[in-house]
């Protein structure tokens, strides 16, 4: 089976990467020239290296077209940090350039089409996420993720592809970059300092990263698993518990300044998904506790500190 990925070096995509491998499919990554796949280095010889760049696809046309991917695992995306969420130019990066993935992909013979969404889609919701609730995105971000998801549906319609679109709440693990909440609180507390937080009432769903990327892979080889999921732990914690969990595995004795940083006037107070139509549709399941998923994340980045 010949897959290709947009996205692999990235946190959930190098760990894609690794299980598509594992599997023993053949893989194709598309990478910038400028991105730095440290994540994905030990395995670098096993992959067909795609130069290219989303906003860019013509310029990877021929390679994409000659590797004829059987899968296509779409998971880079422009506007993921939030100082980009609402920048123009995401229409460009990822719409145009997902649609023209695509059209590359099904001239090539692509069977399936696999592509993460995101909660974004879903705009300022509170409580538990069901693919029933009304998608109303209130950042251009999440407005792009739902343009592409209904256009790109569409299209795999009329191509005859198989179309799977992930909504991903929150995952965390080794090898997350360090302005997510849960590598940035471990990081400061390794350093013996204290993390800027809010109170920490609010209660999110956070997904281990190798349970992600197992499930994206599921999806894909079930056929059943076709249409739009949500996709986390199915289980929300508050942020309060999390980081004093985080705390007492690095020190105990290391203080904890919630409310040093107010709510945000649009803060969420809960976001859990409802992960009951993934299940029936591929059998997957988390694996990996909070618990353990924490003490394996902190122990990475006690032993890799020094690369942050």
């Amino acid at each position: 089976m010949r897959c290709f990925v947009t996205g692999g070096t990235g946190h959930i995509g190098s760990y894609l990467v690794r299980l598509l491998l594992e599997q023993g499919y053949q893989v194709a990554a598309l990478i910038r020239p400028t991105s730095d796949p440290w994540r994905i280095k030990d395995v670098l010889n096993r992959l067909q290296i795609i130069p290219g760049d989303l906003a860019a696809m013509e310029e990877a046309a021929a390679s994409v077209r000659s590797f004829a991917p059987e899968m296509v695992f779409h998971l880079g995306w422009y506007g993921v940090g939030s100082s980009h969420r609402n920048d123009p130019a995401q229409v460009t990066q990822n719409l145009a350039g997902t649609l023209k993935l695509l059209q590359l992909a099904s001239e090539s013979g692509c069977q399936r089409w696999i592509c993460l969404g995101s909660q974004a889609e879903y705009g300022l919701c509170d409580g538990v996420l069901t693919e029933e609730l009304p998608v109303r995105p209130v950042t251009l971000y999440g407005a792009t993720k739902l343009s592409v998801g209904l256009l790109s549906q569409k299209l795999c319609e009329t191509y005859n592809v198989g179309f799977t679109w992930l909504r991903l709440l929150a995952t965390y693990g080794p090898m997350d970059d360090q302005q997510h909440m849960i590598p940035y609180v471990i990081l400061t507390l390794l350093r013996g300092q204290s993390p800027a937080l809010s109170p920490g009432e609010q209660r999110w769903d956070y997904l281990y990263v190798e349970d992600a990327a197992r499930a994206i892979w599921q999806a894909a080889t079930m056929p059943a698993a076709q249409g739009v999921f949500n996709l986390g732990s199915g289980e929300a914690a508050t942020v309060k518990s999390i980081v004093e969990r985080i705390r007492d595995m690095i020190d105990p004795s290391l203080t904890l300044d919630f409310g040093a940083v107010p709510y945000r006037p649009d803060q969420v107070m809960c976001l859990q998904a409802d992960i009951s139509r993934l299940q029936q549709a591929t059998g997957w399941a988390p694996q990996v506790s909070l618990d353990e998923g924490l003490k394996r994340t902190v122990e990475w980045y006690r032993e890799n500190c020094g690369r942050y």
